[in-house]
């Protein structure tokens, strides 16, 4: 069985931690699925390198083919791991300016796996009052677990058991992998469902349960565009 997953970083700097935690993310929900027998396709979207195919998109509604190429795969995608720096208390602009640019139904029932990174771990909340409330009205399934990383997260080695950012990948890719067999997908979206942002801090501390009700298809708004009416 063949899978394919795109990766969508929005980091503004190479090298960036942003990266450095999608590929750590992408890595894992491979290895969780190739244990499972399935051959995994991974496309890694850098969104800095489409930053001026975005904004001309924006300006003269239509996308250039490169861009065109990279919606399709992120469409065509099985599953979808998207990971932003926070600014402000919320995304990037660049990264909003990406999913604000692709279809509407791109995302319908796909399994998204959410994540962040800051300078410290009081920015998390970014991820249960931004990122999340977004890809739920893209009608994206969401996988319960998202990922925050505080810059002192990454001082530990990736194979270290005890690192709470290694326990919080272990947990997502697991949730990411069930949400991409059969029942994922508009079956499960009448079943309930818990949502976590876990980040590391001492003792274990900094794990917080948020419900999340049930899993409904989100009313469809018109959203502002270069090719739609407000």
């Amino acid at each position: 069985m063949k899978r394919t997953l795109a990766v969508v970083s929005a980091g503004l700097r190479l090298p960036s931690t942003t990266r450095m935690l999608a590929d750590r993310l992408a890595d894992g929900v491979r290895e969780e699925l190739e244990g499972r027998g399935a051959q995994v396709d991974v496309d890694v979207v850098e969104v800095r390198d489409h930053a001026h195919d975005l904004v001309n998109h924006l300006m003269a509604g239509y996308p250039s083919p490169r861009l065109r190429r990279v919606f399709g795969a992120v469409t065509a995608a099985d599953g979808l791991i998207v990971v932003t720096p926070t600014f402000t208390a919320s995304y990037s602009g660049l990264f909003k300016m990406f999913f604000d640019c692709l279809e509407d139904t791109a995302l319908v029932d796909k399994p998204v796996l959410t994540a962040a990174t800051g300078g410290t771990g009081r920015h998390s909340l970014v991820l249960d009052h931004a990122v999340r409330p977004m890809f739920t009205y893209l009608r994206a399934v969401v996988v319960p677990t998202a990922v925050f990383a505080a810059t002192d997260d990454w001082g530990r080695g990736s194979g270290d058991t005890q690192d709470p950012m290694v326990r919080r990948i272990g947990r997502s890719r697991s949730e990411t992998r069930r949400r991409g067999g059969p029942a994922c997908g508009a079956a499960r979206r009448g079943s309930p469902r818990r949502s976590r942002t876990v980040r590391a801090s001492a003792g274990g501390r900094g794990v917080r349960w948020a419900a999340a009700g049930r899993c409904r298809p989100v009313p469809r708004r018109a959203r502002c565009g270069p090719d739609r009416k407000e």
